[in-house]
């Protein structure tokens, strides 16, 4: 059965209330780290089923409630997410043995606040980093993305821009 996913990352405590439609639409919401305040968390789960990871601004509360590192399966994808990733080529420290050991299909991560997807081919895996929807950082339009999971393979992928 297909889901629409809703993927963001760097709140920063800053939940745009045009995020919300999009989470209307979604089967699930999966946060890349740096929520920032459980307002932004408890305002998504009370819309669709959220999947997060804690980030680097992210305070003992939500370290406790959130994990570092989520790895899971949804429609026959493989799913690795975490907030500090790095990019292809330029994987943070560590990265790149955890990719190699779990074999995801679809690495997620945030912290740079920039939109990024790409195949990685030495990994065989598709890069999703949905930049940032928060206020808070350098820049300069909100960003998130969204698609579908279906019988092992992501599809109708969807960047989505809210502005500054």
């Amino acid at each position: 059965m297909m889901k629409k996913i809703l993927l963001l990352s760097d709140t920063h405590s800053f939940l745009d209330p045009r995020v919300l439609g999009y989470a209307k639409k979604a089967d699930e919401i999966w946060h890349a780290g740096d929520i920032g305040s459980f307002d932004v968390t408890d305002s998504l789960q009370a819309i669709k089923p959220l999947r997060a990871v804690y980030g680097n601004i992210d305070n003992a509360a939500i370290r406790q409630h959130f994990s570092a590192e989520l790895f899971f399966k949804i429609e026959g994808v493989t799913i690795f997410m975490t907030h500090i990733g790095g990019k292809p080529k330029k994987y943070a420290k560590g990265i790149s043995e955890k990719l190699l050991a779990l074999k995801p299909d679809i690495f997620i991560c945030g912290h740079s606040h920039i939109l990024n997807v790409a195949y990685d081919d030495n990994k065989s895996l598709l890069y999703m980093n949905p930049g940032a929807v928060g206020k808070h950082g350098f820049h300069k339009k909100q960003t998130m993305l969204q698609f579908e999971v279906e019988n092992g393979k992501a599809q109708n992928l969807m960047v989505i821009e809210l502005g500054g």
